[in-house]
């Protein structure tokens, strides 16, 4: 009877041990102050806009998903006039590099307001449907293999296209429900799977400059690890969140994607520092040994929608989301700037409290539309 009595009273304490976590947890944040974070992160990005080379370039699309996802949780008109504002603006064109996936990611802010919006009629999709099919079945140089840089050998060559592309096209199917392009996606996605995940680190090289070789030339970090960027597998993670999103349940390849972003969450969860910002080198955190916001931002996300979705196991990886949106909390200033943000790159470099980019106001606005979730 004592080893019974003993044994309910440890199931009794860590179930309230359970339950205080999330209830301290929950109770550090005000949903509408959340809100007006995001708000204000928006607004100032608004009056600064920055682009890598134009207004439909990825830096600017990455941050329309962000107001998207700010809008379809918040509702707040704010966000939709925003995309309203950038699609008038860029008159709906994506940029003009079929071959590239970058160029195409403005589209997903186009495609969730007709599918969002009440009034559809003003959104032109002819640009990303000439975009979707020259890019996906039409030779180029990429694709074909026939760059003069051997690194470029497939369509998606570098991590960060599995954001830039595949949710907007995940989005696009689901919208027109014409699901070869869902085929045709998972074929490139493959492509950069087989060639760039690392199976045994679950994490993706950027590319392939960044994987062994057994040779003196291998790049590594100054620990003698391999480098593996931050942002680059926030992109992809961040990516598999908003594919699984949008991609029907009864879809062929589906488990594949919720099987890499399980995996990959889970290397995540474990790699963060204590408090709460992944750094820039996930394998050498030392190297630049302080937080970054778009890496962070774009995992806080991912790991709160898998919480939000039943995915993930919430008392295992509440506490990792919310020690995460604290610290990105903080690195928002006065003014609503959000600073921290590496700069445009392909490999582990140094933020500072005053470096920001658009793609890292979307990061946080995306964190912030899941966050906000997480007490409902």
């Amino acid at each position: 009877m004592k080893k019974n009595q003993t044994f309910r009273n440890l199931v009794t304490i860590s179930l309230i041990g359970i339950l205080c976590v999330y209830t301290v947890s929950a109770q550090q944040f005000n949903n509408k102050e959340i809100e007006k974070a995001m708000v204000r992160a928006m607004e100032w990005q608004e009056a600064h806009p920055i682009f890598a080379v134009a207004p439909t370039d990825w830096t600017n699309g990455a941050y329309q998903v962000g107001i998207a996802r700010a809008h379809k949780t918040t509702q707040n008109q704010i966000f939709l006039a925003a995309l309203k504002n950038t699609g008038y603006r860029n008159k709906w064109n994506t940029y003009d590099r079929y071959f590239h996936a970058d160029d195409v990611t403005v589209s997903y802010g186009y495609l969730y307001l007709v599918m969002n919006d009440t009034r559809k009629n003003y959104v032109d999709l002819k640009p990303t449907e000439t975009f979707i099919q020259k890019h996906l079945y039409e030779p180029n140089k990429w694709r074909d293999g026939t760059d003069k840089d051997p690194v470029k050998n497939i369509l998606w060559w570098w991590c960060d296209a599995l954001f830039m592309a595949p949710p907007m096209l995940t989005l696009y199917a689901n919208h027109t429900g014409e699901m070869n392009h869902l085929d045709t996606m998972h074929k490139y996605y493959m492509e950069t799977y087989n060639l760039l995940y690392n199976k045994e680190e679950h994490l993706f090289a950027r590319d392939t400059r960044y994987q062994w070789k057994g040779n003196a030339d291998d790049l590594k970090e100054e620990n003698g690890k391999k480098i593996f960027w931050s942002r680059g597998n926030g992109w992809v993670l961040g990516g598999l969140a908003l594919i699984l999103d949008d991609m029907p349940k009864d879809y062929k390849h589906r488990d594949f994607y919720l099987n890499l972003y399980k995996e990959m969450a889970a290397k995540i969860k474990s790699i963060q520092p204590e408090d709460g910002l992944w750094r820039t080198s996930l394998l050498s955190p030392e190297s630049f040994d302080h937080g970054e916001v778009s890496g962070s931002g774009f995992y806080t996300f991912a790991l709160a929608w898998g919480i939000n979705n039943g995915i993930l196991d919430k008392s295992e990886y509440v506490s990792s989301v919310y020690k995460a949106w604290a610290a990105l909390e903080k690195c928002q200033q006065d003014t609503g700037m959000v600073g921290w943000v590496q700069n445009i790159g392909a490999d582990p470099q140094p933020a500072s409290v005053d470096s920001w980019q658009n793609f890292g106001t979307g990061a946080f606005l995306l964190a912030g539309s899941e966050i906000l979730k997480m007490d409902d």
